[in-house]
C-alpha cells in the first residue's frame, strides 16, 4: 500500500513539474508578448565611398582674373600701367588725358603719376574739354545712344552689365556727356582709337582706378 502511494505521489510531482514548465513556455497564458520572430537583416552591397570633384561656386559673372583674356592683365596685348613723372600741373587725385598719347594718368602729387593705356575714339570721333566724374558703376549696363543705334541698326536697346558688354567692369560718367571712362571686353583695342569718343582701358586698369577716384574727380582730356 506503501508502495503505491509513493508511486501516485512520485506521478503527481512529474504532472505538475510539466504542467509548470508549459505554463512557463507559454508565456501567451499569462499575458506576457511572446519576442517578435526575428528575421535575418538583409544585406546591401556596400557602394565605394566616391570624392565628388570640386566644383567652383557660382558666380554672378564668369572669372576675370589676372591671366584671363578678358581682364587684359596680362593678355591681349595690355599695356602695363605704371608710376612716371606727371606730364602736368594739376591737383593731385586728378586725372588727365593724352588722346594722342593714348595715355590716361591719374595725378599723384609731388610730381608723380600713374599711366594707364587707354583705347580713345576714332577718326571723327575725338574730342577734348574739362569734366568731373559724376558717376562710378561696377559692371554697368548699357544703353546705346539713338545716334549710335541709327548706325547700328542691330545694338540692342539696352544691355544688362556682364562678359558681353562693352562697359567692361567698371565704368566713370563724364560729367552730363554721354562720354565714360570704361572697362573693356576687348582688351586688344587698348593704345588704339576705336571707339565712340570713349576712353576704353582694360578691366584690371578700370578697376585699379575706380578704386582710386571719386565721384567730383577733375578730368581733363587734351
Amino acid at each position: 500500500m506503501t508502495r503505491i502511494f509513493a508511486a501516485l505521489a512520485a506521478a503527481l510531482l512529474v504532472l505538475a513539474a510539466t504542467s509548470s514548465a508549459r505554463a512557463t513556455m507559454d508565456d501567451d497564458f499569462f499575458g506576457f508578448r511572446r519576442p517578435q520572430q526575428q528575421y535575418p537583416q538583409q544585406q546591401y552591397p556596400q557602394q565605394p565611398f566616391q570624392q565628388q570633384p570640386y566644383q567652383q561656386p557660382q558666380r554672378a559673372y564668369p572669372y576675370y582674373g589676372p591671366g584671363s583674356d578678358y581682364y587684359g592683365g596680362s593678355g591681349g596685348g595690355a599695356i602695363p600701367r605704371e608710376r612716371v613723372s606727371a606730364p602736368v600741373a594739376q591737383p593731385p587725385g586728378s586725372i588727365f588725358i593724352s588722346t594722342s598719347e593714348r595715355r590716361l594718368y591719374l595725378i599723384l602729387g609731388h610730381g608723380e603719376a600713374i599711366r594707364y593705356g587707354i583705347g580713345v575714339g576714332r577718326d571723327g570721333f575725338g574730342w577734348s574739354g574739362t569734366h568731373h566724374i559724376t558717376a562710378k558703376r561696377e559692371w554697368p549696363g548699357w544703353t546705346p545712344p539713338a545716334e549710335m543705334r541709327r548706325r547700328r541698326p542691330d545694338l540692342p536697346r539696352y544691355l544688362p552689365g556682364g562678359i558681353e558688354n562693352p562697359l567692361g567692369a567698371r565704368a566713370m560718367y563724364l560729367g552730363s556727356t554721354l562720354y565714360r571712362i570704361h572697362g573693356s571686353n576687348e582688351p586688344e583695342t587698348i593704345g588704339h582709337a576705336v571707339s565712340s569718343g570713349c576712353i576704353r582701358m582694360t578691366n584690371e586698369d578700370a578697376i585699379d582706378l575706380y578704386n582710386r577716384v571719386s565721384v567730383g574727380t577733375l578730368v581733363v582730356v587734351r
